[in-house]
């Protein structure tokens, strides 16, 4: 029998759910409101040059942050509020119940009410700098009435300090969202033994984690590069810094912001941020990168209940443990429904998991007034005195630093949050949070922490590898250091790279320091595939692979282990790598090995190297109708949408890149994979922004932006760098007013 339904309440909840999820109006400002942002605009000025970038002028730094906010606003406001959605932990209210654990494991640090009460303690400099923070993007959605935020209806000032760093893969995105869920889906006070549940919820959670290539050395690289060059390995005599973040393409706008209280900073803004990440002034510049420096600590709690509280142990002493209320809103489909958490916090951290009848707490930097003082203030810094003393605020956590100013000073600068710790434990595992031992005493000073300052090479470079190559001969003793300041295992392969590029020059200019950043050697290949070539020459007469892989061997054989658009071997070569280390990752992991020392040492099985080949020329010849697939065929560039999650088309426009990914010792990185209905390989990660710069009497630079500044698909800037990108061709930029004038598409006030 055929049932009929009533199909309108379904109906009618769908359409609720849609209206819910639609973005929203921005919140009406007040009379006050609107005269006071008018009134600021009218001392700023913006300047857009032919690249569509932003060079922002004011009277005050207020000013020119109140510009720079409402310029990125008019770039792309959806990375801006997300980047403060995710921030904040409020996923939830546009995303529904499955961002519910992103949004508790945020609410843990960046809680409203404690943040609104940093911002009244706040230095009164940083409070007028917050508020134009807020002023500017509130401008920016008053004058623009078409645009619908998503969840933030009104930005207030002290949403500034949920985001002080800059870094892709923030310290909090460390915290195990499955054990998160699995503790806090349980009451502890029914369940204080719950290893059942927390098994449970790692089964039933398995959320993506965002841990840096550091700790996962043969997945894509999220780092960075970085190089500075001495005045006296110079052509010119004047210091180098070369500035390539490996982000995701678009993470940062390019711009310059400029007052008249001594700012004049040029560089990379991740979106929504009041200060250049990634950059330099007249005087001095900065890049930043990741290595594995260990500051981030588990501790395991012994809990206790005592009446109605819940203890945990320290010494001889019961503590009771702190708890707050956390409600998270998330969209249903019927509306918005709660859901509200009772959250505990021991001396270390907050309560983030289980471990048998442990509970684990997690100790991180989170200090952000001082972070955002620290990252801000360090762009006004004209030297290398002051540089250091804007470190000693100690809250640069997940950052290393490369240095060069126009005296001639250069520096590799170690993460300057560091606790000091007993170094007899190993602080890669959970520590007895009960040992007063393992009690924290004080942050590492700078004297402390493995720097390379002015050294003697002449040179410092960073590629996501440990401090003790950083300058070569001149690098700091690893032995000299608590273990725990790094914890990386091996060199990395740019590491490699760059130790065959830097030493023994000393005649770098801009040209050939951007030539070294786009150099073609990928080291992975010279290290893996002669154990390959063995194994091919091992094969018995009669074996038919010695026919079926002769040629894709004759063409490894003869390449000599460098990128291009015609390269046939890159395509062979990084087809197979990907399928070998796959097949040793787990083995790799257990000695201790990269999954290219591994392979490289012959502790590879022969037969699985040849069945990698088999599968790569087989897949080749599948996608592309031949295994004699030029690599520019293959690794492409292409931006159809300013979708932060892209989709990309194989029937559309799209550019050869030749460059491959820093996981093979690329310097120059660009992360591509095969998409759902792609046979192409699109980029979306790897070098972003990337530029060049050097010091004298006056500062030149040069340098690329992934695509272009818009994120507008109507506007002539959203893929105008493109083709530049794809070929590392570094332009002009126009640092000083005369050069700007010179070059200007557009002059205006915000709110014009």
């Amino acid at each position: 029998m055929h049932r009929t339904t009533n199909k309108w309440p379904a109906l009618a909840a769908l359409i609720l759910s849609l209206a819910v999820a639609t973005a929203v109006r921005a919140q009406e400002p007040s009379a006050s409101d609107i005269a006071r942002w008018e009134s600021q605009a009218k001392g700023i000025t913006i300047i857009r040059d032919t690249w569509g970038i932003a060079h922002v002028y004011g009277k005050t730094d207020a000013d020119a942050v109140f510009g720079m906010e409402y310029a990125q606003a008019e770039d792309d406001f959806n990375r801006i509020e997300t980047n403060y959605v995710v921030a904040l932990g409020r996923q939830s209210e546009s995303e529904g119940d499955s961002a519910i654990w992103r949004d508790l494991r945020a609410r843990l640090y960046a809680d409203p009410d404690s943040l609104k009460a940093a911002y009244k303690r706040s230095p009164a400099f940083l409070k007028k700098l917050m508020d134009a923070f807020a002023d500017g993007l509130n401008y920016y959605l008053y004058t623009h009435k078409d645009v619908r935020p998503r969840t933030i209806t009104r930005f207030e000032p002290w949403m500034a300090l949920s985001f002080t760093e800059g870094s892709i893969g923030g310290d909090i995105e460390k915290i195990d969202l499955a054990k998160l869920k699995a503790f806090y889906n349980s009451d502890p006070a029914v369940a204080a033994k719950a290893s059942s549940i927390e098994a449970a919820g790692a089964s039933a959670l398995r959320e993506s984690r965002e841990d840096l290539a550091v700790e996962s050395p043969d997945a894509e690289p999220r780092g960075s590069n970085g190089i500075a060059i001495a005045p006296k390995n110079t052509l010119n005599g004047h210091s180098l810094l070369y500035i390539n973040p490996h982000t995701s393409h678009y993470f940062r706008s390019e711009l310059q912001m400029s007052s008249e209280e001594g700012l004049n900073a040029y560089g990379a803004v991740t979106w929504g941020q009041i200060f250049i990440y990634q950059g330099f002034n007249e005087r001095a510049g900065w890049m930043h990168t990741t290595s594995g420096v260990d500051n981030i600590d588990t501790f395991l709690e012994t809990p206790a209940r005592s009446g109605t509280r819940w203890t945990y142990r320290h010494g001889a002493r019961a503590i009771p443990m702190r708890t707050r209320t956390i409600t998270i809103p998330y969209r249903t489909t019927v509306g918005v429904s709660n859901r509200t958490f009772t959250v505990y916090f021991t001396r270390h951290g907050p309560i983030v998991g289980r471990q048998g009848d442990k509970w684990l707490s997690v100790s991180l930097m989170w200090n952000p007034v001082n972070a955002l003082t620290q990252s801000y203030t360090r762009t006004k810094a004209h030297n290398l005195a002051e540089y250091l003393k804007v470190m000693e605020l100690h809250t640069n956590s997940s950052n290393n630093t490369l240095y060069a100013d126009a005296d001639g000073n250069i520096a590799y600068l170690h993460s300057n949050y560091i606790p000091r710790r007993d170094n007899s434990l190993d602080w890669t595992k959970p520590v007895d949070g009960s040992d007063p031992k393992t009690d924290y005493k004080g942050l590492l000073s700078l004297s402390e922490t493995p720097n390379a300052i002015n050294p003697a090479s002449g040179w410092a470079y960073n590629a996501n590898n440990w401090p003790w190559s950083a300058a070569g001969a001149s690098s700091p003793e690893r032995s000299a250091y608590p273990t725990y300041v790094e914890r990386g295992l091996w060199e990395m392969p740019r590491g490699y790279h760059a130790l065959k590029l830097l030493p023994g020059h000393s005649d770098f200019t801009m040209s050939s320091l951007t030539e070294a950043g786009y150099d073609s050697w990928l080291p992975s290949f010279a290290m893996m595939l002669p154990q390959l070539f063995k194994a091919y020459d091992a094969l018995a007469a009669s074996d038919e692979r010695r026919a079926s892989l002769a040629k894709p061997i004759e063409v490894l054989r003869a390449w000599d282990n460098r990128w291009s658009v015609q390269s046939v071997a890159t395509s062979v070569a990084v087809f197979w790598a990907e399928r070998a280390l796959a097949h040793d990752s787990a083995a790799a992991t257990a000695a201790k090995l990269s999954g290219d020392d591994y392979i490289a040492n012959g502790r590879a099985d022969p037969d699985a190297l040849l069945q990698s080949l088999t599968a790569a020329v087989d897949r080749l010849q599948k996608d592309f109708g031949h295994w004699q697939t030029p690599w520019g065929d293959i690794n492409r560039f292409q931006r159809l949408s300013p979708s932060i999650q892209p989709k990309f088309d194989d029937s559309k426009y799209s550019i050869p890149v030749p460059f491959a990914s820093a996981r093979w010792g690329s310097l120059a990185s660009f992360g591509a994979k095969a998409y759902p209905n792609t046979k192409k390989w699109y980029g979306t990660s790897g070098n972003s922004f990337v530029a060049v710069v050097e010091f004298g009497d006056s500062v030149r630079a040069r340098a690329i932006t992934a695509g272009g500044e818009s994120g507008h698909v109507d506007s002539p800037h959203f893929t105008d760098q493109a083709a530049a990108f794809a070929m590392g061709a570094l332009r002009e930029v126009y640092f000083y007013r005369k050069a700007v004038d010179a070059h200007t598409e557009r002059v205006y006030k915000p709110g014009q």
